[in-house]
C-alpha cells in the first residue's frame, strides 16, 4: 500500500486487479488471433471487434503497469502510463459505440453500403479524438498522479489541477456517459427490428423458424445483443460511482470493495469480450478445441477434425455482400 495515496490500495486489491489485467490482455489477444487464423471470420463486425480489442489490450497493459507500481508522485513513467491508458480507454469507448452503430445501420436501416462507408469515419473518430485529447492533456500538463481518487494505483488526471474535473470528463467520463445512453438505445432498436423480422418470417416460413438450429442461433444472438450493453455498464459503473463520489467529496469513494470493483471493471473489458465472442461462440470454440486436441497429431487428423467442426458449427459467411441482418447479428456472437 502506498502511504501517500489518499485512497489506500491494498495488496489483495493489487493481486485481483493484476489478474484481471492479465485475463483481459490474453482475451483481447485471442480475439485478434482467431480473426487472423480463420479467413471466414473476417466480417466487418469482427474486424471492428479486433480494433476494439487492440484498444483493450493496450489498456490492459498500461493498467497492469500502473497497478503494479502504485504511483505516489508525478514521475515520468506515471505520466506516460496515464497518457497511454487515457488514449486506450477513450478509444475503447468509441469503438464499442462504433460497433453498435454499424450493426444498427446494417440491420435496422438495411444498408450494408452505408454501414461500410462509416468504417473510415470510425477510424478517424475512434483513434483521432482520443489521440487529440491525450496530446492536449499532456501539453497542458493535466496527466499525472491522481492519488487513486478515481483510479486504483494508476495515473490519470492530476488531482492537483484546478480544473481536474473538467479534464476527467474530457479524457473519459463524458464519453462513458454517452456510451451508457447510446449502447442500450441502439441495441434495443436492433432487437426490436430482429424480433419483428422473425415474427413476419414465421408467418410465411414456419418450418424454418421452428428449426432447432435456427432457433438456437437466433436465441444466442438475441441474448448477446442484450448482454453487450449490460456487461459494459456493469463493468464501468463502479468508476462512474467513484467519480460522482469525488464530486461530492464523499469518503465512500475510498471503500475497498468499491475500489476493487472499479479496478476489475476498468481492466476486464477485453476478457469479457473474449468470453462473449470467442468462448461462448460455438463455431469458434469448436475450432479452438479441435486445434488444441489435434496439436501434435498428423495433418490428416487436424484437417479432418477442423472440417468436421466447420460442418457442424455455424460460421459467418465470408462473402459479406450476401450477409443477412440475422446472420450479421449472429456473426457478433
Amino acid at each position: 500500500m502506498a502511504e501517500t495515496n489518499r485512497t489506500a490500495v491494498y495488496v489483495y486489491e493489487q493481486v485481483v486487479i493484476l489478474a484481471s489485467c492479465i485475463l483481459s490482455f490474453f482475451g483481447s489477444l485471442l480475439i485478434i488471433c482467431t480473426y487472423l487464423r480463420w479467413l471466414d471470420l473476417r466480417t466487418t463486425p469482427r474486424k471492428l471487434l479486433v480494433y476494439l480489442s487492440v484498444s483493450d489490450l493496450l489498456s490492459a497493459l498500461s493498467y497492469f503497469y500502473g497497478v503494479l507500481r502504485i504511483f505516489d508522485t508525478d514521475s515520468a513513467d506515471c505520466i506516460a502510463q496515464g497518457a497511454i491508458s487515457t488514449f486506450a480507454n477513450t478509444s475503447s469507448f468509441f469503438w464499442t459505440v462504433a460497433i453498435a452503430i454499424y450493426l444498427y445501420v446494417f440491420i435496422v436501416k438495411s444498408s450494408q453500403r452505408q454501414a461500410d462507408n462509416l468504417v473510415l469515419y470510425f477510424h478517424l473518430i475512434s483513434w483521432g479524438v482520443p489521440f487529440a485529447i491525450t496530446v492536449a492533456a499532456l501539453s497542458l500538463h493535466k496527466i499525472g498522479y491522481d492519488a487513486s481518487e478515481v483510479s486504483v494505483g494508476w495515473c490519470w488526471v492530476d488531482i492537483q489541477a484546478e480544473d481536474h474535473v473538467l479534464w476527467m470528463l474530457l479524457t473519459g467520463k463524458i464519453w462513458e456517459f454517452i456510451a451508457y445512453v447510446t449502447l442500450p438505445v441502439l441495441y434495443i432498436l436492433i432487437k426490436i427490428h430482429i424480433n419483428r423480422a422473425h415474427a413476419a418470417l414465421s408467418e410465411y416460413r414456419p418450418i424454418l423458424t421452428s428449426s432447432p438450429v435456427s432457433h438456437s442461433l437466433s436465441s444466442m444472438a438475441d441474448r448477446k445483443l442484450t448482454l453487450i450493453p449490460i456487461i459494459f455498464i456493469m463493468l464501468r459503473v463502479w468508476s462512474t460511482i467513484r467519480f460522482l463520489l469525488l464530486l461530492t467529496d464523499s469518503p465512500a469513494g475510498h471503500n475497498p470493495v468499491l475500489v476493487t470493483l472499479h479496478g476489475i471493471g476498468n481492466t476486464f473489458q477485453g476478457a469479457a469480450n473474449c468470453i462473449m465472442f470467442v468462448l461462448f461462440t460455438p463455431s469458434i470454440r469448436s475450432r479452438l478445441v479441435a486445434l488444441l486436441c489435434c496439436k501434435g497429431w498428423d495433418r490428416h487428423c487436424s484437417s479432418e477434425s477442423v472440417s468436421q467442426n466447420r460442418a457442424n458449427a455455424y460460421t459467418p459467411s465470408h462473402r459479406e455482400e450476401n450477409t443477412s441482418p440475422q446472420t450479421l447479428a449472429n456473426s457478433m456472437e
